[in-house]
């Protein structure tokens, strides 16, 4: 898409031909974004913004070393017809000295067992989530928090505009990047380059460029994904997770029947059709505020090829259920009422599975909520990033939602 303008936007820059395999670092642009080259050839539009801060900022008073502090455990049994058992323990509680030994469970098929006989299947899997964590509210004065927002498919960093420009004036630092083919990101022509191990690389190497102690991690969508593949991999790093329209905790799978399978040159005429169905789908309402909207947040503002790509790169077997499940940070799912892309039931099952998680349902908002009802999503992230436990006990400790 706009590989050629990147190429010779950079070939200005640093007077080298776009062939060229020397990685970069990163580029500044005029207008305030940063260019990062993940690979070669592989260049990422971010926006980074750096509060401006004493050099010496007062140390904040050191709390408690109790306060905030979570101890999280649970025993999650995978079986091999797909069930999932998930038990959430205490320190008082009983617990099977041998997770392996075979349990006692309903036959999941409804059919009683016969009178006098108790079925017993070994699992196929047990996890044990046994850690503590410390958990505390992030003020922008702060400068070891990062806030990290990451869209999903067709969109751009431009969705959290509002977002970026509140938390940015409350002292956050604030880090936003484009997907590759999105944006002002370059776009590889080959398919496998939006693949969502493709795309996880990326944001690996965003997240590690600019992550600092306590890093809150944003997604919408699709971008949930990234969000869950990053607390997973680094649990130390990721203090906090928030999950915007983001689904539920099934593994990614490409839809054979999707439209976005349809031969590249069907798929571009049908662009402007495409366009208005997002805007019945992803919007509450369709006036000419959301118009507006779904033109400045970019929303599909991307080449038929890109787009088709991305949708039949969305295979993530590793991404179930007790992958979710395995997640010990504190997680914030939002979800608009009127969304027609995700189902209120589809978070709520993320909320049931996820260790510590906190559903909010915005009424008067749908797919894009960041941008219908700006107001009421900043208040719920800065809330939540605010956030901290009364006393050590929480869900992990045995409580439940």
């Amino acid at each position: 898409m706009l590989t050629s303008i990147t190429d010779g936007f950079l070939c200005c820059l640093l007077g080298k031909t776009p062939n060229s395999v020397a990685p970069l670092d990163s580029v500044e642009s005029s207008d305030g974004f940063t260019f990062l080259e993940v690979k070669p050839g592989r260049i990422l539009r971010i926006r980074h913004d750096v509060p401006n801060r004493p050099e010496f900022p007062p140390e904040a008073e050191e709390p408690p070393a109790e306060r905030g502090a979570v101890r999280c455990k649970r025993r999650i049994t995978l079986y091999r017809n797909g069930q999932l058992l998930i038990e959430n323990l205490s320190d008082a509680a009983h617990q099977n000295p041998d997770p392996g030994a075979e349990q006692e469970n309903p036959d999941p098929s409804g059919i009683p067992p016969t009178p006098g006989k108790r079925r017993k299947r070994k699992p196929k899997k047990v996890v044990t989530v046994d850690c503590e964590k410390r958990i505390t509210g992030c003020k922008g004065a702060h400068g070891d928090v990062v806030l990290f927002f990451i869209h999903g498919v067709g969109g751009s960093l431009d969705i959290w505009k509002e977002q970026l420009e509140f938390f940015s004036k409350l002292g956050y630092e604030v880090v936003a990047p484009d997907l590759a083919g999105h944006g002002c990101s370059s776009a590889p022509p080959v398919a496998a380059a939006y693949t969502f191990y493709a795309l996880a690389e990326d944001m690996r190497v965003v997240f590690k460029r600019y992550a600092k102690k306590r890093n809150i991690l944003v997604g919408h969508s699709y971008g949930v994904s990234f969000c869950t593949f990053l607390a997973h991999e680094y649990p130390e790093l990721v203090h906090k997770v928030i999950m915007i329209n983001g689904g539920g905790p099934t593994a990614l799978e490409p839809s054979l029947c999707s439209i976005f399978n349809l031969p590249p040159c069907v798929l571009h005429c049908l662009a402007p059709c495409l366009a208005w169905s997002f805007l019945r789908a992803g919007f509450a309402r369709q006036g000419a505020k959301e118009k507006q909207l779904l033109k400045e947040g970019n929303a599909f503002n991307v080449s038929s090829f890109v787009l088709r790509a991305t949708m039949s790169g969305q295979y993530w077997p590793e991404g179930d259920e007790l992958y979710h499940a395995e997640l010990a940070v504190p997680v914030l799912l939002v979800h608009g009422m009127h969304d027609k892309f995700v189902p209120v039931e589809e978070d709520q099952r993320m909320a049931e599975i996820l260790l510590i998680a906190f559903l909010k349902v915005i009424d008067e908002g749908s797919h894009m909520v960041m941008l219908e009802c700006p107001d009421t999503v900043n208040t719920l992230l800065h809330e939540f990033v605010l956030w901290e436990p009364d006393t050590p006990a929480a869900r992990g400790d045995g409580d439940t939602k």
